[in-house]
């Protein structure tokens, strides 16, 4: 009989591959110390990274279930566990804890549906894994738009992957925006909730949203002011899970642990509760 891995024991893990995406953020690529992926997930979950002696911080899981041979995490260094991860090298053991959260209904709720996802900033990294597993499964789904900002041209995560691989997919319209002007951008220009509204999408779209409160907050505004519906947006809240277990009370609202309810919510589910997040 094959005993269930516990997610509450780290595996030793090694850094294959680092990626600059970014000033202030890079992709890290680890295996398991036999060569494989670690664990499998659903694309939205979470994973705590840590050295013993340094800490731990939990992480989206930035590649799609579809990669057998690897996980991904691009992380901005913005503290004490994540400035220690971007000065590691390739060949680095870490170990890894995981995987935790409910990740988005892409065989439920997503099947059939034509999508919308709307990203600021490092808010890509989680629905990267999304994006990707629709990508590899594209006859589920009807059809995509993705809609993504930063502050600057180099502060678009994952910029050569968009531009050479989703900007060129039939069925896939990517939309980009950066704040302020820039030499060389001949793209849009403007905030990401401005952007949405100026886009001014069809209303039979099921809406896939992260990045800062503020962008998720005007452009939940934005979009109820095209006519789209609370229940047809959904996001995550990984960034208020501390433990991931459901222990330490940390990111509990109302009656839900964002941990063990989410971190994915349908944003009518969230209307319901304290007006915390």
């Amino acid at each position: 009989m094959t005993m269930r891995r516990d997610p509450l024991i780290p595996v030793v893990a090694v850094v294959t591959d680092i990626r600059r995406d970014t000033p202030d953020v890079k992709t890290f690529r680890v295996v398991g110390l036999d060569g494989k992926k670690p664990f499998t997930t659903i694309p939205g979950q979470c994973a705590f990274l840590s050295m013993p002696g340094i800490g731990e911080a939990l992480f989206s899981v930035t590649s799609s279930p579809t990669q057998e041979d690897y996980l991904e995490f691009s992380i901005k260094k913005c503290g004490c566990v994540t400035s220690w991860l971007h000065a590691i090298e390739v060949g680095q053991q870490i170990t890894v804890r995981g995987p935790y959260g409910n990740g988005f209904p892409v065989d439920t709720d997503f099947v059939g549906k034509d999508l919308l996802f709307v990203a600021g900033g490092i808010g890509l990294a989680p629905l990267r894994s999304v994006i990707n597993y629709v990508r590899h499964y594209r006859d589920r789904y009807g059809k995509v738009d993705i809609v993504y900002g930063a502050r600057t041209k180099d502060d678009l995560v994952d910029y050569e992957e968009i531009k050479n691989e989703w900007c060129k997919e039939d069925g896939i319209n990517v939309h980009l925006t950066i704040d302020i002007q820039q030499e060389g951008w001949d793209g849009n220009v403007g905030f990401v909730p401005n952007y949405v509204k100026e886009l001014g999408f069809d209303t039979n779209k099921t809406v896939v949203m992260c990045g800062p409160p503020i962008m998720i907050k005007f452009t939940l505004a934005g979009l109820e002011e095209l006519g789209f519906k609370r229940d047809q947006v959904y996001t995550t809240f990984e960034l208020k899970m501390k433990c991931a277990l459901g222990k330490c009370g940390r990111c509990n609202i109302g009656d839900k642990y964002v941990c063990k309810d989410g971190p994915v919510f349908r944003l009518d589910q969230m209307a319901q509760l304290p007006d915390e997040y």
